[in-house]
């Protein structure tokens, strides 16, 4: 009972951490722009937090190099780290980062576009295609608002461009996502003739914030950011929020999403999704002095309801789900039947049960 309470208590703080911390980080990229130029602040971020993490994977003794899966971890860096977050940290420049972080949202958007292999899949199904017609239509909300709203467009277009580039970003990080969805299970017969140990997923993570760190190094120092920037004249409270978003966000967050994917279903932990636009929000309302207006707060909740629907043929082949039904058809028997039947049902339902998980062990037992 302890150890279960334990549990409990575990994926409980897990699912805080990944709902509001990685929430909050729009936020503190926000604040620490106020000192640090974008390419730097990047700069800066993954270089400490990928050797952070490459140290952590030393000290516990993990294999730290095989050359295929440090290819692919960069490349999957590249786009997912780099170009997504270098989109992240230029844009919040000119827009709020309660509208960067609706624009994240509408990732969902582009892998249903971008996703060919299940093309036929996805638009077979009407739910699906609904939620890809709100989802385009919140995101054209959000632009139409920044085109046409005085109080939100600042006259030089900037704005535009940096929802724009907001986009390009979101797609490269859709890019990544399916590339490493498509690979990973993809087996090269030459490393399965070495019989060479693939690397632990912190390995990779590391790899891939190592590489990041150095595109944005490399874009830094040829835009001549670094030679610009002063680090002396950084104040406290922004080196305060630089430490978080590599602490915090790179680390920790990043760490409880990985843990979290092991001993839950993807598509519960994928709700974050639905949680880090409403706290991005909520920050940039009370502590920035961004305007958020009706028409976002609506466009998010027209986005988030699109990516529901988008999700929801994965939702309703969730095992929570499943198991919620077997119970509510469980309490329905219990309710229909004598009560001298009830003892049979639930034996009967705790049979099922059992043999479920016979018949999953013996399954993972042939896999392995």
């Amino acid at each position: 009972m302890t150890a279960n309470k334990t549990s409990t208590i575990s994926i409980v703080l897990a699912y805080l951490v990944v709902y509001f911390v990685w929430g909050s980080t729009y936020f503190f990229i926000e604040k620490a722009l106020h000192s640090f130029p974008p390419f730097v602040l990047g700069s800066i971020r993954f270089i400490i937090a990928g050797s952070l993490l490459m140290g952590y994977c030393a000290l516990r003794g993990y294999k730290l190099f095989n050359k295929r899966d440090v290819k692919r971890a960069a490349l999957i860096g590249f786009l997912l780290l780099f170009i997504d977050m270098a989109a992240v940290i230029w844009a919040e420049q000119y827009i709020s980062s309660g509208i960067v972080s609706i624009l994240g949202a509408a990732a969902a958007i582009w892998f249903i576009l971008l996703d060919k292999p299940k093309w036929k899949a996805n638009f077979g199904s009407l739910p699906i295609v609904l939620g890809l017609l709100l989802g385009f239509t919140g995101v054209v909300m959000l632009f139409g608002e920044q085109i046409f709203n005085a109080d939100v467009n600042n006259g030089d277009g900037k704005n535009i461009i940096a929802m724009v580039v907001m986009t390009v970003g979101t797609i490269g990080w859709t890019v990544g996502s399916l590339y490493t969805k498509y690979t990973q299970d993809k087996k090269d017969p030459i490393e399965e003739e070495k019989k060479e140990k693939p690397l632990n997923v912190i390995v990779k993570t590391a790899w891939q914030m190592v590489t990041a760190g150095v595109a944005f190094t490399t874009v830094a120092l040829a835009t001549g950011e670094y030679s610009s920037f002063h680090i002396e004249t950084v104040p406290l409270h922004d080196w305060g929020a630089l430490a978080y978003l590599i602490t915090m966000g790179s680390i920790l967050a990043f760490s409880c999403y990985i843990w979290l994917l092991q001993v839950r279903p993807a598509t519960e932990v994928s709700t974050y999704a639905y949680v880090n636009p409403i706290v991005a929000l909520i920050l940039a309302h009370f502590f920035t002095k961004h305007l958020v207006t009706e028409l976002q707060v609506f466009g998010l909740i027209i986005i988030l309801f699109s990516v529901l629907l988008m999700n929801w043929n994965l939702y309703k082949n969730n095992r929570t789900f499943r198991v919620l039904r077997a119970r509510k058809k469980i309490k329905r028997l219990k309710y229909m039947a004598p009560k001298s039947s009830i003892p049979r049902i639930v034996e009967v339902a705790d049979f099922d049960e059992r043999e479920k998980k016979k018949n999953q062990a013996k399954i993972d037992e042939n896999n392995s």
